[in-house]
């Protein structure tokens, strides 16, 4: 499908992106790199897969997105990700309908191969209105754990295109930071441009280590998707390589080091919990849906 040939309707699109990391707490360290995000609207997935070359929802293509790749709430929930994003609000006390437009921010398998450090939904109401987000925060174990991102309201009452939430981490991201931190997400509505940060705040009320997303808008097309393909090539694998990169950095710098297997009872609301996690506490505890 050529570009001129888009639904004006379509939310579905890519965002060119630059990713920064800083942190301030106990050593700097500052690094920045860019990629591509996939920004997808889960009712526009049957079309998408009828009309692109690269993107593949159920068979084998260069880039291929997988609903099971997300939200992993076992067994008892429904197969559908849109559904199973409602099904977990509704845990949470945030009511939804089935006309609600659920968007994904995500990072989609390349050659079969996926990593997402954070992923982002979206939730508004067919008017555009907007209902809420989730941060479903991933790390190199394939666990997952999703926070839940309230709208921000101006002092009149009425709802912006703006989502705010400084939360409990309660998770094993990196081995350079501890459980007892918080993440401080600040998100808007993605449109012409994307804007998201994401802090994490250490005891003493601080910034100690700050994430920033920004992008533009392009429209996904098979064009589009090749030519970002050539300037930001296998970009699942350049992330997961960038990580492991950046943390040899900071080992040798002498940051602190925390294990994975430390404090395992402050790693609350796991999805797809690691193997030594269920090994060594009760599966009751690894799999809770954790209130904000």
């Amino acid at each position: 499908m050529m570009q001129s040939e888009i639904p004006a309707s379509r939310r579905s699109c890519l965002y060119e992106c630059r990713v920064m990391h800083e942190r301030f707490f106990p050593r700097h360290h500052r690094f920045s790199y860019g990629a591509f995000w996939f920004y997808l609207d889960l009712d526009e997935l049957p079309s998408l897969s009828q009309s692109q070359h690269l993107l593949g929802i159920r068979s084998v293509y260069p880039y291929q997105f997988r609903q099971s790749d997300h939200l992993n709430l076992g067994s008892h929930a429904p197969d559908g990700l849109k559904e199973r994003v409602r099904y977990w609000l509704g845990k949470h006390g945030v009511e939804t309908a089935d006309t609600d437009c659920v968007c994904l921010l995500t990072l989609p398998r390349v050659f079969g191969y996926v990593f997402n450090p954070v992923s982002f939904y979206f939730v508004s109401k067919a008017d555009g209105t907007p209902v809420v987000a989730i941060a479903e925060v991933g790390n190199t174990y394939g666990e997952q754990k999703p926070y839940l991102v309230p709208v921000e309201s101006h002092s009149r009452g009425t709802q912006i295109n703006r989502f705010h939430v400084q939360v409990p981490k309660l998770f094993y991201v990196s081995p350079f930071s501890p459980l007892d931190w918080h993440f401080d997400f600040r998100l808007r509505t993605p449109g012409p441009r994307l804007a998201i940060s994401v802090d994490n705040i250490h005891a003493e009320k601080q910034t100690a280590l700050a994430t920033r997303l920004t992008g533009l808008r392009r429209p996904l097309t098979d064009w589009h998707l090749l030519r970002l393909s050539f300037r930001y090539p296998l970009v699942t694998l350049r992330v997961i390589a960038l990580i492991h990169w950046q943390a040899l950095r900071l080992w040798s710098k002498r940051v602190p080091w925390f294990r994975k297997n430390d404090r395992q009872d402050e790693q609350q609301g796991v999805l797809r919990p690691h193997t030594s996690m269920l090994n060594r506490i009760p599966v009751a505890k690894a799999l809770p849906l954790n209130p904000p």
